[in-house]
């Protein structure tokens, strides 16, 4: 007996395309009880710098939404819950000489397909390490910067982009490789890299989530189709880390214009399925939803307070 349409002609199923991130996070806040959709941020056009100089002789930092380890703070180990307590709200810089403990217990990564297990899926310091070593880039910047991941459009375009760009331009950088995690993280990402691309510093961003950066209008994208949370390769997979630079790298040098995305030829996993789970009402009961919604309202009011700190 023959099989489906699909088997017979080999298609794969309709699920297995990119998530649709923005509109599973207007139903979800739907589902939760706040009916306001928010805004994704949307341009129709980018601004583009060209690179100044060979990447061979170019000086790179990163730009990351991952938040510095604070014991302090609660839970911030692999496969933590979500935690409001660690996040940050303004920007910070690191030593790239030394080593650090990013993590991303603050933000809204995948938890069910992925447990935060290896820094070097989201924090490409390493990776950009080797690159200086083998002359692939000429520096390493002497700074990294940490980019708070805020609802607010106006925050981030008004405040934290100009703070970042302020710092790129002491440290001279050339170049900026962004690495967002959540779904927000994905809009300021974007966000910043508009701001500082019109300032003079080729940027890409390396992300999940196709359709928010895509929205948003960045110079160049690298889409890796894999849970949120895992934008700079798959964990414990150093190949899979370096060849995800490596595309960013490259797409650096080869787009020709602003909005240029390349998809990284890596998969997750055969089986497409982990990509019908993130923030999907359909397959949350009245129950669950009810425990998410008084999750979020706890991890809001933690907010506040941190905020007023």
């Amino acid at each position: 007996m023959p099989g489906s349409l699909d088997d017979q002609l080999g298609f794969a199923p309709d699920y297995d395309s990119p998530i649709p991130y923005m509109q599973r996070t207007r139903d979800y806040y739907a589902a939760i009880g706040y009916t306001t959709p928010y805004r994704w941020a949307h341009h129709v056009d980018a601004p583009f710098q060209p690179l100044k100089k060979p990447l061979a002789q170019s000086r790179v930092t990163i730009v990351t939404t991952a938040a510095p380890y604070d014991p302090a703070k609660g839970d911030q180990g692999p496969g933590a819950a979500y935690n409001g307590g660690a996040k940050f709200y303004q920007v910070y810089d690191g030593d790239t000489s030394k080593p650090h403990d990013l993590r991303i217990s603050h933000i809204g990564y995948d938890r069910k397909h992925t447990s935060a297990t290896d820094s070097g899926t989201w924090f490409p310091l390493p990776q950009l390490l080797k690159a200086k070593a083998s002359g692939r880039i000429g520096e390493v910047a002497p700074r990294f910067f940490g980019a708070p991941t805020n609802r607010s459009h106006r925050v981030t375009i008004d405040v934290d982009a100009p703070d970042i760009l302020a710092r790129c331009l002491a440290d001279k950088v050339d170049v900026a490789v962004l690495v967002p995690n959540c779904p927000v993280c994905h809009q300021t990402s974007a966000l910043v890299a508009r701001h500082l691309e019109a300032n003079g510093i080729s940027t890409v961003v390396m992300g999940c989530a196709k359709d928010i950066v895509e929205h948003a209008a960045v110079p160049r994208f690298l889409f890796s189709d894999f849970p949120l949370g895992n934008s700079a390769g798959r964990p414990h997979d150093v190949e899979s880390q370096a060849l995800t630079l490596e595309l960013a790298l490259s797409l650096l040098e080869r787009a020709f214009g602003a909005r240029t995305t390349m998809q990284s030829p890596l998969r997750w996993s055969e089986d497409a399925s982990w990509k019908l789970d993130y923030n999907n009402v359909a397959q949350m009961s009245p129950e669950e939803l009810a425990r998410r919604r008084a999750e979020f309202d706890k991890q809001k009011e933690i907010a506040r307070g941190n905020r007023a700190a």
